[in-house]
Formats: C-alpha cells, structure tokens, sequence
C-alpha cells in the first residue's frame, strides 16, 4: 500500500487523499476546497463540483495517472436538486470518458458543502502500487 498525497490537497481527518494498492489507486472523498484558502469555494453545485473534481485530478497527477483512468466514481450531493448541474460539470470535467459512477444525495455534508467526489482508477504498470 502507497499513500498518495498532493502538495497543496489537505487530508482533515485520519486518512490519505489517495491509497495505491492492488493495480488500484482509492482516492478519498474530495470536498470543493480551496487549495489557497482551505475553505469550501463559493458557488453552486456545478461550481463546487468543479472544485472538487479539480481537486480529485490533483490526486491523480500526483499518482502519475490521467482522468482516462478512472473506473468508477461516487458522487455525494446535499439535494437531488443538483443532479443535473453537478452532471453538466462532471461531463465537462471527463469529456468522452465515463467512468462507472453513481450520484447520492446524500443530506447535509461536511463544512457546509454541496458536493463531495469519491474515484477509483487503474494504476497498473505504474510503480505505485
């Protein structure tokens, strides 16, 4: 097992940003968090969304993966409200790629968000895992 972690993304609880192990990389729940300010960006859905897929990317490019490597994602939202706009910019973010993924609404998240982002990507052939 290999932790992976980001420069500027902050774990704020007893856990890794990412876990390589097994040909697999975990990649830990990304809140919309500002990387400069450490607090959640101002925003709706569909901004926050970005932010925490941004965020999510930053986990990748430290493991030396692309987002094409992404198997699976969960999408936690505070209203089912948002289903369509954090769709918008998870389509943007991922382009033709898709990778398995569910949308949770989920109630009340930490620090006020509306969006938290959970991967799972291939990491085999890399000297990670």
């Amino acid at each position: 097992m290999k932790k992976v972690q980001p420069m500027d993304v902050k774990a704020n609880g007893h856990y890794s940003p990412g876990v390589a192990a097994g040909g697999m990389l975990y990649i830990s729940g990304q809140l919309p968090m500002d990387p400069v300010t450490g607090q959640v960006v101002q925003g709706d859905a569909g901004v926050q969304a970005e932010r925490s897929l941004l965020n999510l990317d930053k986990v990748l490019i430290a493991a030396g993966l692309s987002r094409d490597a992404v198997v699976s994602v969960h999408v936690y939202i505070s209203d089912i409200a948002y289903w369509d706009i954090v769709n918008e910019a998870y389509a943007r973010f991922f382009g033709g790629h898709k990778p398995a993924r569910v949308i949770v609404p989920a109630g009340k998240l930490h620090h006020g968000a509306l969006v938290e982002i959970e991967a799972i990507a291939e990491c085999r052939g890399l000297n990670i895992d």
